[in-house]
C-alpha cells in the first residue's frame, strides 16, 4: 500500500504590470511504500488486537515511515510543476520524460518524483500544476526577427501571434529602430534614449521577453535624414554616441536593412564604423543584407568584412536565394559562412519556411528614385516619364536588387497585403495580376496606384524549397517570423506572422522529415539564444529561466495563408515566460512576466 502527502497550494494573483508577484507555493512529497503495511495489520488481527492497538500500530508505522522519508526525500517548494513530459531540452539530445519544478521563474529541479509523476498527476487535475500528458516540452522558442515590441505598449493582446506559436522571446530592430528617436518623434511617442524605451517596457510589463538592437537607419535618418550623401566627420560622431548610448542601455548590438533607403545609400566603412561601437561592449551585428540575390556572395561578404572590421560576431537576417537565377548560390552562400567560422570569425543566420519572401512594395523601385528623400518620390510619382523610367528599369535592370526580376517578371508571383489604397483593400492577400484581371486594368497601373496611394506590402515568390531546406539544416541556422507583435492589428499581411515556428515543426519536420524534432527544437531554442546572448535560456536545465513551450506533435499546424494571414496555428497548448503561464487554451491569460534582456554592454543606471 502507499501513503501520500499532502498536495499543497498557495494561490497567488497573476504578475502585476511591473512583474510583481506574491507568493505561490506548492509542497509535495513522493508516494512512498510501506511494505510491512499489511502484514503488520493482519498479525493484529490474528493476535486479537484490538481496534485500538491496530490504529497506534498504524499510526507508529506512517510516522517512521515519514521520518524515513523526509531524511532522504526533502520537500520541494515551487511555484509550478509540470508532470508527465517528454522532455526535449533544446540542445540536441533525445528527449526524455520527467517532471519539471518551478521556482522564482527558473527550473529548480527535473526528476522523476514517482512512478506517475508528481502525485500521479493528481495535483494537476486539481489546478496546482500542469500534466503534460505525454506532450512535448521545450524550451520556449525565440524568433530572430520580431521588429519591434512597441505594441506591447498599449495593446495587451499584440502577443498572440506569437505565443500561439510558441515564441517567448524575440529579437526586435531591423534597420529601423524604437529608440533612439528624433525631437518630433519623442514628443509623440514619450521616450527618446534606448534607456527610457527599454525602461518603460520594463515598467508597463511584457507577455514575453525582448532583446533590441540599435537600428543604422534610425540613427542615420536622425542626424543625416533620408538623403543620398554621406556624414560627415562631425554626423558619424554624433551617430557613433547614440549607439554608444543604446548599448550601453542594453542593447544586444547594432541593426541594418540595406536595401531600404537611406540605408541602401550608406558606404561600407559608415556601418563598420558604428558596429564597431557595438564590438567595443561585446555586442553583435544583426543584418538584412545589401542583396539577397544577383549579389547574395558579394553581400555576405561585406557583412563578414564588416564584423572583422567592427570586431563583432554577425548574424544575417532571413537568409535566402532570390530569383530563379540565383537558386544554385544557396550551397555556396552556406560555405561562405562555413568558411568564415572555420577561420574563428563568429557567423550565423535565421530563415523562414515559405518560399515568399517579404517586403513594402517601394524595395521594387530603383533605389535612384529616392535619392531626394520620400517626398519628393512621391511627387515624381505623377509624372508619366518618371513611370515609364520606373518600369524600365524595373523590366530591364540588373545592377540592384530587382524583385520584379527575382520573380520572372510575373505579376502572377507578387502577392500583396496591407493595402493603403482604400479602392484595393478589398484585395488584400491577392497577387497584382489578380487585382488587374478583377478590376479591368493593367497591372503596371495597379502597381503605381499602390505605391502613390498609401503603399503596401508585398510578397514575392521568389525562392525554392529545395534551399530553403539546405539552410534549414545548417547547424548556425535559426529561425523567425520576420514580422514580431501582429494580434489586433493589420500587420500581419504575411503568414509568416501566425505560422513560422508551427509550419517547421509540422512540414518540414513531421511531414517531411527534414530534421529531427529534437533539431528543429534546438534551432528555435539554443541556437538562438546564443546569438542573442541569453545564455541563461533557452535550454531545459536546472538553474535556467523557465520559458517554457507545451505542445502536441502531432497535432501541431499552422493554419495562416496568405488570403488568412491571421488563422491562428494549432498544437501549441500551454507557454509559459519566466515561470508564469502567459498562454493557456488558445488564450493569452493577461499575464506579463516578460523582461528585457540586456547586452553585454550594459550599463546600470
Amino acid at each position: 500500500m502507499k501513503t501520500e502527502a499532502a498536495f499543497q497550494i498557495q494561490t497567488s494573483d497573476a504578475p502585476t504590470a511591473t512583474g510583481a508577484r506574491r507568493s505561490r507555493r506548492f509542497n509535495v512529497r513522493r508516494p512512498e511504500r510501506v511494505e510491512s503495511f499489511e502484514s503488520a495489520t493482519n498479525t493484529g488481527r490474528r493476535s486479537g488486537v484490538n481496534a485500538a492497538l491496530r490504529a497506534a500500530l498504524l499510526l507508529l508505522l506512517v510516522l517512521r515511515a515519514s521520518a524515513a522519508f523526509a531524511q532522504t526525500n526533502p520537500i520541494l517548494s515551487y511555484d509550478l510543476a509540470i508532470f508527465n513530459a517528454r522532455v526535449v531540452d533544446g540542445t540536441g539530445a533525445p528527449w526524455y520524460r520527467a517532471d519539471i519544478v518551478i521556482t522564482d521563474g527558473r527550473i529548480e529541479k527535473i526528476t522523476r518524483l514517482g512512478p506517475h509523476g508528481l502525485v500521479g498527476g493528481r495535483g494537476a487535475r486539481e489546478g496546482k500544476g500542469i500534466d503534460a500528458h505525454d506532450l512535448i516540452v521545450a524550451p520556449g522558442f525565440i524568433d530572430m526577427m520580431g521588429q519591434t515590441a512597441t505594441p506591447f505598449l498599449t495593446n495587451r493582446e499584440a502577443a498572440v501571434n506569437l505565443l500561439s506559436q510558441g515564441i517567448t522571446t524575440i529579437l526586435t530592430g531591423e534597420g529601423e529602430s524604437a529608440a533612439p528617436l528624433g525631437d518630433a518623434d519623442a514628443k509623440k511617442a514619450g521616450w527618446r534614449t534606448m534607456r527610457e524605451y527599454l525602461a518603460l517596457l520594463d515598467a508597463k510589463g511584457m507577455p514575453m521577453n525582448v532583446a533590441q538592437t540599435v537600428g543604422h537607419t534610425q540613427v542615420r535618418s536622425i542626424v543625416i535624414g533620408d538623403v543620398d550623401r554621406a556624414p560627415t566627420a562631425a554626423e558619424l560622431a554624433q551617430m557613433k554616441s547614440l549607439v554608444r548610448e543604446a548599448m550601453e542601455a542594453g542593447a544586444v548590438g547594432a541593426s541594418t536593412a540595406l536595401i531600404y533607403p537611406p540605408a541602401v545609400f550608406a558606404k561600407t566603412d559608415e556601418i563598420a564604423a558604428l558596429c564597431s561601437v557595438a564590438g567595443e561592449s561585446g555586442g553583435r551585428y544583426y543584418t538584412h543584407m545589401r542583396n539577397e540575390g544577383d549579389r547574395l556572395l558579394e553581400a555576405i561578404d561585406e557583412a563578414i568584412g564588416i564584423g572583422e572590421a567592427a570586431r563583432t560576431p554577425v548574424h544575417i537576417f532571413h537568409l535566402k536565394t532570390a530569383g530563379q537565377a540565383n537558386w544554385g548560390k544557396m550551397e555556396l552562400a552556406l560555405a561562405r559562412i562555413h568558411a568564415a567560422r572555420a577561420a574563428g570569425r563568429e557567423v550565423d543566420s535565421d530563415v523562414y519556411p515559405y518560399i515568399n519572401n517579404g517586403l513594402d512594395l517601394e524595395a521594387f523601385v530603383h533605389p535612384r528614385f529616392f535619392a531626394g528623400g520620400q517626398e519628393k518620390f512621391r511627387a515624381q510619382l505623377k509624372d508619366a516619364a518618371v513611370r515609364a523610367d520606373i518600369r524600365r528599369e524595373m523590366e530591364t535592370g540588373t545592377g540592384y536588387e530587382n524583385w520584379f526580376r527575382h520573380t520572372g517578371r510575373d505579376w502572377d508571383r507578387v502577392v500583396v497585403g496591407r493595402i493603403g489604397a482604400k479602392a484595393y483593400q478589398k484585395f488584400n492577400g491577392q497577387s497584382i495580376a489578380a487585382i488587374a484581371k478583377a478590376t479591368g486594368r493593367d497591372a503596371w497601373e495597379i502597381f503605381f496606384d499602390l505605391l502613390n496611394d498609401g503603399g503596401a506590402f508585398a510578397m514575392p515568390q521568389t525562392m525554392s524549397e529545395a534551399n530553403k531546406i539546405k539552410a534549414m539544416r545548417a547547424e548556425f541556422v535559426s529561425f523567425c517570423t520576420d514580422v514580431g507583435p501582429a494580434g489586433g492589428s493589420t500587420i500581419a499581411s504575411h503568414p509568416r506572422a501566425y505560422g513560422s515556428f508551427p509550419r517547421i515543426l509540422s512540414r518540414y519536420v513531421r511531414d517531411l522529415g527534414v530534421m529531427s524534432l529534437e533539431k528543429a527544437v534546438a534551432k528555435m531554442s539554443a541556437v538562438a539564444a546564443n546569438q542573442i546572448f541569453a545564455h541563461d535560456r533557452g535550454r531545459i536545465a536546472e538553474g535556467l529561466a523557465a520559458d517554457l513551450v507545451i505542445f502536441d506533435p502531432d497535432a501541431i499546424t499552422d493554419r495562416a495563408t496568405f488570403g488568412q494571414p491571421t488563422a491562428p496555428s494549432e498544437g501549441i497548448k500551454f507557454v509559459i515566460v519566466n515561470g508564469t503561464v502567459v498562454f493557456a487554451d488558445g488564450k493569452v491569460t493577461g499575464a506579463l512576466p516578460g523582461r528585457v534582456l540586456r547586452g553585454p554592454g550594459y550599463k546600470g543606471k
